[in-house]
C-alpha cells in the first residue's frame, strides 16, 4: 500500500484523501472521520439526546426525591449547572487547540501524558458502555410492561432489548448527520412532553399553590444531600461528549465550545424547572411521600390527574423512545471512542478505520453491539432477581449500569480539568488563560468531591446493604479499567515510545507515521 509521496506536486501526503479531505483510504475503509458533516444543530441535538430529559424526569428525578427525601432537588440542578460551567470554560477551550475523537483521553494525554491518557481511555471506554448497557435493562422492562398494558401479551424483557441492541446497530453504521436527525427529532418530542406537563403542573398546583420552596438553601440540609448530588449530576451526563465530534463538525474551533455551554445551560435549566414543577404539582410536602410510594410512576400519575389517559399514553410511549435517542448517542460515543483508541495503538488497528461509504467508525460500531448484545444475554441468563422478580434488570442492569458509568464520567471530568491546567501552563499560556485555569481548578476540587460521596454511598446508589460487596466491586470496575489503562500505557513507553507518543495526537499521528517512515497498516 502506498503510503503518499514527499513530493508536493499531484501527489498526496499521509492521512489526506484523494478528494483533500483529511482522510486516508485502506482497503475500502478510511482512516479519519468525516468533515463537516455536523453544524452547532446537529451537534447540539446528539450530545442533549444523551441526557434523556424524559428519562430524567419519569426516573431519576422520582428516585431522588423519594430514596434521599431532599425537596431542594431544583437548587441542587442549578449549582451542578455552575460546577459543570466552570468545568466548561477550560475543557471546552481546550476544544479549540485538540480535535480528536477521543476527546476526554487525548485532552487527558496532552496535559499530563500518554499514560494517564491511556489510563483515561479505558475508564472512558467502559463508563460509557455501562451506561449504554444499563438502558437496555430500563428500555426492555419499559417495553415489556406497555406490551402487558395494551397488548395482554407477556414478552420477557430481553427480547425487546435485544432488538432495541440491532437497531442501534443499523443506524450507528450509518452517517452521523442522520444520526443527528433521528436523535433531534426524537428529542424535540421529549422536551414538548415535559414542558406542556410543566405548564399543567404551575396551571393546577397541588394545595400549598406556586411554592418556591423547593429553592430555598434551607432546603438542603441532613444527610442525604451529597448523595442527591450524585444522583443529580448522572443527568447531565451526555453534554461533556461534544468534543467527541470535533473531528466531523464544521468549524470545530467554534462550534465545540459554543455546545458544550449550550447543553449545560439549558440541562441545568430544563431540569431545574422541570424537578420544580413536581413540587408544585405534588406539593413541597407531598413531593417526598409520593415519590416513596410511586417511583417511576409519579409523572405519570400526575400527568394523568392533569392531561389525561391519552396524553400519558404517549408519554409512556415517548418514554422508551428517549432511552433509544440516548442508547444511540451512547453508542456513537464509545465506538468513536474506540476509533480514536484503534487509531493510536491503544486497541489494535482495525478499529481505527472508518467505512467509505458512510464515514461511520464501523470496528468500533461492531465492538459495541457485541458488548451489548454480551452484557443482555448476560443478565437475560443469570439475573432473574428473588422469584423471578421482573424489576432485577432494572434494579441490577440498569442502575449498576447507570452509575458505574456516572462515576467514570465525574472522574474523567475531574482528571480533564487538572490536564487543562497542566497544558496551558506548559504552553506559557498560565497568565493568558488566568480565569479559565481557576475555573478549572475550582471544577476539578468541586467534582473529586462529588466522586468521593459516590463511592462512598455507592450501596445507597445501587440499592445494596451497608456491607455488601457490591460497594466497593462496582465502583472498582472503573478503577481497576483506570490501573490497566495505565499499566498498558507504561509498558508502551518502555517497549513503543513512537506509539506512545502518539496518544492523543488523533489526526496528527498520520504525519508522525510519515516522518517516522512507519507504514500506514
Amino acid at each position: 500500500m502506498a503510503t503518499g509521496s514527499s513530493s508536493t506536486s499531484g501527489t498526496r501526503s499521509l492521512g489526506e484523501p484523494k478528494d483533500g479531505g483529511g482522510i486516508s483510504t485502506y482497503k475500502g475503509e478510511e482512516r479519519a472521520l468525516r468533515a463537516g458533516r455536523l453544524g452547532t444543530a446537529g451537534l447540539l441535538l446528539s450530545v442533549l439526546a444523551a441526557t434523556g430529559p424524559l428519562m430524567v424526569v419519569a426516573g431519576v428525578m422520582p428516585t431522588t426525591y423519594g430514596v434521599m427525601g431532599v425537596v431542594g432537588q431544583p437548587l441542587l440542578f442549578l449549582i451542578l449547572g455552575v460546577v459543570l460551567a466552570l468545568f466548561s470554560l477550560g475543557y471546552a477551550e481546550m476544544s479549540r487547540h485538540v480535535h480528536n475523537a477521543g476527546a476526554f483521553y487525548a485532552y487527558i494525554s496532552r496535559g499530563l501524558g500518554g499514560t494517564a491518557g491511556a489510563g483515561a481511555s479505558l475508564v472512558a471506554l467502559v463508563a460509557y458502555s455501562a451506561l449504554q448497557a444499563g438502558l437496555y435493562g430500563l428500555l426492555g422492562f419499559e417495553v415489556s410492561g406497555l406490551i402487558q398494558t395494551y397488548f395482554d401479551a407477556e414478552v420477557a424483557w430481553w427480547i425487546p432489548a435485544l432488538a432495541a441492541v440491532a437497531a442501534v446497530a443499523v443506524l450507528a453504521w450509518l452517517k452521523i448527520d442522520l444520526n443527528a436527525r433521528v436523535l433531534g427529532v426524537l428529542l424535540i418530542v421529549e422536551v414538548v412532553l415535559v414542558v406542556i406537563f410543566d405548564i399543567a403542573a404551575v396551571a393546577d398546583p397541588a394545595k400549598e399553590g406556586l411554592s418556591l420552596h423547593a429553592f430555598n438553601p434551607d432546603t438542603l440540609t441532613g444527610a442525604g444531600v451529597a448523595t442527591s448530588l450524585c444522583f443529580c449530576i448522572a443527568a447531565f451526563t451526555g453534554f461533556e461528549q461534544a468534543p467527541v465530534y470535533a473531528e466531523e463538525t464544521s468549524r470545530p474551533q467554534v462550534v465545540v465550545a459554543r455546545v458544550m455551554f449550550l447543553a449545560v445551560g439549558f440541562v441545568a435549566v430544563f431540569f431545574a424547572l422541570s424537578s420544580w414543577a413536581l413540587t408544585v404539582a405534588a406539593g413541597p410536602s407531598g413531593i417526598v411521600p409520593a415519590a416513596r410510594e410511586q417511583s417511576a410512576g409519579l409523572l405519570f400519575g400526575l400527568t394523568e390527574s392533569r392531561l389525561g389517559g391519552t396524553f400519558t399514553d404517549v408519554m409512556h410511549v415517548l418514554f422508551v423512545t428517549g432511552m433509544f435517542a440516548a442508547l444511540l448517542s451512547f453508542h456513537n460515543v464509545v465506538a468513536r471512542y474506540a476509533f480514536a483508541m484503534g487509531r493510536e495503538g491503544l486497541l489494535p488497528a482495525a478499529f481505527g478505520r472508518t467505512n467509505t461509504s458512510t464515514g461511520a467508525p464501523g470496528t468500533g460500531s461492531l465492538l459495541q453491539t457485541v458488548v451489548s448484545l454480551v452484557v443482555v444475554a448476560g443478565f437475560a441468563v443469570t439475573d432473574d432477581g428473588p422469584a423471578g422478580d421482573p424489576t432485577a434488570p432494572v434494579l441490577h442492569l440498569f442502575t449498576w449500569g447507570g452509575n458505574i458509568g456516572a462515576l467514570g464520567v465525574i472522574l474523567l471530568m475531574a482528571t480533564a480539568s487538572v490536564a487543562v491546567i497542566v497544558f496551558f501552563a506548559r504552553r506559557g499560556a498560565a497568565r493568558a488563560q488566568a480565569w479559565r485555569i481557576a475555573a478549572s481548578a475550582l471544577a476539578a476540587v468541586a467534582l473529586l468531591v462529588i466522586a468521593g460521596y459516590t463511592v462512598k454511598d455507592f450501596d445507597v446508589l445501587v440499592g445494596a446493604g451497608p456491607g455488601s460487596a457490591l460497594s466497593w466491586a462496582l465502583p472498582g470496575i472503573i478503577f481497576a479499567a483506570a490501573a490497566i489503562g495505565v499499566a498498558y500505557g507504561a509498558i508502551l513507553r518502555a517497549r513503543n515510545p513512537a506509539a506512545h507518543a502518539r496518544i492523543g495526537l488523533g489526526n496528527e499521528a498520520f504525519r508522525l507515521e510519515k516522518a517516522s517512515g512507519s507504514p500506514e497498516a
